[in-house]
């Protein structure tokens, strides 16, 4: 369902994973290696990370720590021995590069439009470790006005949380109803900025049929859609 924007927007937000850029490095690559670091016994595939609730884990004050937590809630969902979690977190830690990114498909074009008109933001699940070396693989470093990582190790409650969104807007001076976010995910980047009152435009890396609530303001199919919008 498509809809018009409600005014003049003044602000453009993006989301960085998925939606500015994609990793080089597949979820296979990073499983198999992952495993072939540790001496455990491979007790999960790549469904069961998928499968994990991250709504439901406990609060981690670093990346580590968080993918702590993603493998203990594994090994509890197949039955499996908890005590590798550790183990396999340093492990993940050193496998995952965080530089090895590109753009996604059309990301650069759309960043460099609304640069030219807009206030631009950025509000990124991840710490700065990890989520601003990617900026500066892209060249993108000195690219927003305002770049809010939320989530595990920034004492930022990550989306969709609207402590995020409300930081960016406040820092910005942009009022939500004139803002617009740009994002890969519906249930972070959709549901997040709704909740304080920002438009939307959900741009799923894959085709997506169903209509789940609540609606964005736009679905888009691709990253070039976002200046026939604004």
């Amino acid at each position: 369902m498509t809809f018009e924007l409600m005014g003049d927007i003044e602000a453009v937000y993006f989301d960085l994973d998925g939606t500015l850029c994609v990793r080089d490095q597949s979820d296979e690559e990073v499983y198999e290696e992952v495993f072939d670091r540790v001496e455990a016994p491979v007790f999960f595939d790549l469904n069961d990370v998928y499968a994990v609730d991250y709504s439901s884990l406990p609060e981690a004050n670093s990346d580590r720590k968080q993918y702590e937590h993603v493998y203990r809630a594994i090994a509890r969902n197949v039955g499996a021995d908890p005590s590798y979690a550790p183990t396999l977190a340093e492990a993940t830690l050193k496998v995952l590069d965080p530089t090895a990114v590109s753009f996604r498909d059309g990301a650069n074009e759309v960043l460099e439009y609304v640069r030219e008109t807009y206030a631009v933001g950025l509000i990124t699940a991840g710490s700065e470790e990890t989520q601003l070396p990617k900026l500066e693989t892209l060249g993108i470093q000195d690219a927003f006005d305002v770049t809010v990582c939320c989530g595990p190790g920034t004492g930022i409650e990550s989306k969709p949380d609207p402590e995020p969104f409300e930081i960016a807007l406040d820092e910005l001076g942009s009022s939500p109803a004139r803002s617009i976010y740009v994002g890969n995910q519906h249930d972070r980047d959709v549901v997040g900025p709704q909740r304080v009152g920002m438009q939307t435009a959900w741009v799923p890396e894959e085709d997506v049929s169903s209509n789940p609530k609540p609606e964005p303001t736009f679905h888009l199919s691709s990253m070039h859609e976002i200046t026939d919008i604004l």
